[in-house]
């Protein structure tokens, strides 16, 4: 060995660190703030909403629920900085719309109006902004929904990232319809809507250029119909969710603590593509929390379950639907899953994000 060999360790800096799961403690931005975890639920709890106030931003759903002029909106804002553009199954403006529409049928409304604001880096080509435009458009007109007004801005190159969108929407909320996590009780049915985990996958399959045999479309899709089957049956569903940042483990997690529940899922009935699950196996992940952009989670009071899932196995975006747990009286705010061999394992709620910029 050459008597020159340095054999101390590397300076570590790690406030330079980019890890999507970051250390907790933090005196500056991480990218885990933004994926759906535990550090997103601290910037709202600790930032913003002691700096806005009030009892609607309090619930904290997908959309809020308000009373105006005698009837009940859903509002709902959402920002889209995925890469790439394009991707199998969808684009950006596909997931422009489809957000924001499901943002909104998870509080029960059908998305009547949609903003549109675009953030185009200069320098970024035309024929990508049309291509981008087009695709939104033909979303919104396959979800039913109309872009009523809008907005653009132009940043300075390097100062963005190509195209980042932001939507909001607002919906009519039907009587009778009230879902919201603290309506959740013991004994509710817990039933997603197909397998989880394709659009996350889909996403870093082409960012990284990775090839896994079969090529993974995203599940990007707008749940407006779906919810409205459901609905059908009866407005007494508890509570909606379509897990997209943080996937189907975070969106659990976020109903068991808010309704002071327990959550058991069966690990062997969530449905995950085979696909998925080699992929996930490969890259070390864990499909529990990859994004989801075209399904749901819903809690149902079990009276009430069989003909839910009836009515959502006859949609075309409901056909794989599967009950996957229930709630009870058990480790109140906790998610548990039983395992193929007998055993329990906690799904705890993510500290940031498996994949980066998947949204």
């Amino acid at each position: 060995m050459s008597d020159t060999t340095d054999l101390r360790m590397p300076s570590v800096d790690p406030a330079a660190w980019t890890c999507p799961a970051p250390l907790r403690d933090q005196s500056r931005v991480v990218m885990g703030h933004g994926g759906g975890g535990a550090l997103s639920a601290e910037l709202m709890r600790d930032v913003f909403a002691p700096a806005y106030g009030g009892d609607t931003l309090a619930q904290l759903g997908d959309a809020a629920a308000l009373s105006l002029g005698g009837v009940r909106l859903a509002f709902s804002t959402d920002s889209f900085v995925v890469r790439p553009l394009f991707f199998p199954g969808g684009s950006i403006g596909d997931l422009a719309v489809n957000g924001t529409v499901n943002d909104l049928a998870m509080s029960g409304a059908r998305a009547s109006y949609l903003s549109c604001g675009f953030i185009l880096e200069e320098g970024v080509e035309l024929e990508t902004v049309a291509r981008v435009a087009d695709a939104l458009g033909a979303a919104a007109r396959a979800a039913g929904v109309e872009v009523a007004t809008g907005d653009t801005k132009v940043v300075e190159a390097g100062h963005g990232d190509g195209v980042f969108i932001n939507t909001a929407g607002i919906g009519l909320i039907p009587a009778g319809v009230d879902l919201r996590p603290q309506r959740v009780v013991p004994g509710d049915v817990v039933i997603v809507s197909g397998p989880i985990g394709a659009h996350g996958v889909a996403i870093m399959s082409v960012r990284e250029g990775l090839e896994f045999g079969v090529e993974i479309e995203s599940d990007c899709a707008a749940l407006g119909g779906l919810v409205d089957a459901m609905l059908a049956v009866t407005p007494d569903l508890h509570v909606l969710r379509d897990p997209t940042r943080g996937g189907l483990g975070a969106a659990l997690n976020e109903i068991a603590l808010a309704s002071g529940t327990g959550v058991v899922v069966t690990e062997r009935e969530v449905p995950v593509p085979p696909a998925v699950a080699n992929a996930c196996a490969v890259l070390g992940l864990d499909p529990m929390y990859v994004a989801n952009e075209g399904k749901l989670v819903a809690f149902v009071p079990r009276q009430h379950a069989d003909s839910v899932l009836d009515a959502m196995r006859a949609h075309p975006l409901g056909a794989e639907a599967r009950i996957v747990g229930e709630t009870v009286v058990e480790h109140p705010g906790m998610v548990v899953a039983r395992t193929g061999l007998g055993g329990t394992r906690v799904i705890d709620l993510p500290i940031g994000e498996q994949l980066p910029r998947i949204c």
